[in-house]
C-alpha cells in the first residue's frame, strides 16, 4: 500500500465531509466520529459530488438524488444507485489523514 497524505485531522470536523485533489482523483473524506472514511467523489447513479453530501450514521447521502453509500464498503444503502462507490485505506499519522489510492 502507498498511503498519500490528503489533509490534516483539523481540516474534516467531526460529522462532515469534505473534498480533496489527490494524485488528480478527487476524494469525498469523511470524518465519523473521528475515525476517516474515503470514497470517490462521485455518485456511481448520476455523477453527483459525494463530498457535497450529509452524513447519516457511517453513510454519506449524494445531493443529487439522495442515493447513499456505506462509508466503509462503498456499498448502496438507499437507492437510486445500484452500484458501490470506490474506497479507499485510510490511516491517521500524527495529524495526517492518508490514503491508499491502489486500494
Amino acid at each position: 500500500m502507498t498511503f498519500q497524505r490528503i489533509a490534516a485531522q483539523a481540516d474534516v470536523p467531526v460529522g462532515e465531509v469534505r473534498v480533496f485533489d489527490l494524485a488528480g482523483v478527487s476524494i469525498a473524506l469523511a470524518n465519523v466520529g473521528g475515525r476517516f472514511y474515503a470514497v470517490d467523489n462521485v455518485c456511481t447513479h448520476d455523477g453527483g459530488p459525494l463530498g457535497e453530501g450529509a452524513l447519516f450514521d457511517g453513510q454519506v447521502e449524494c445531493p443529487r438524488h439522495g442515493a447513499r453509500f456505506d462509508l466503509s464498503s462503498g456499498r448502496v444503502v438507499v437507492l437510486p444507485a445500484v452500484r458501490p462507490v470506490r474506497i479507499h485505506a485510510v490511516k491517521v499519522d500524527g495529524e495526517d489523514v492518508k490514503v491508499d489510492l491502489d486500494v
